[in-house]
């Protein structure tokens, strides 16, 4: 799945602690529906959004169904979050590179 259903599936702030919560720990349904004041057709309208983008999966366990993190369904997102990381990092070292060309060590500090 690309970034953009990720970012989109994470924009609610109740899907994004059911999010957490599942990547805390396996959880079902009603686990998850238990920590949240929201209902359980709810959760799992949450989870199915959440599972769509690929950002988790559902292992049949019984009656129950339990839902975990998908970490490769993160890559996308963090390779696309991580641009922005290689961006900041790199103006960083460009202005480091700069002062130090100036002869300036960083900032004064003085004991007062």
């Amino acid at each position: 799945m690309a970034y953009t259903d990720s970012l989109s599936a994470l924009s609610d702030p109740t899907r994004r602690k059911v999010f957490e919560a599942v990547a805390t720990s396996p959880r079902s349904v009603s686990d998850l529906a238990q920590a949240l004041p929201v209902s359980r057709p709810a959760v799992s309208q949450h989870l199915k959004v959440l599972s769509d983008a690929g950002l988790v999966q559902v292992k049949a366990q019984g009656t129950r169904r339990i839902y975990s993190l998908r970490a490769e369904g993160l890559r996308d997102l963090r390779a696309y979050l991580d641009q922005f990381w290689d961006a900041a990092l790199a103006g960083f070292a460009t202005e480091v590179q700069r002062l130090e060309g100036e002869g300036n060590d960083g900032p004064d500090y003085q004991d007062n």
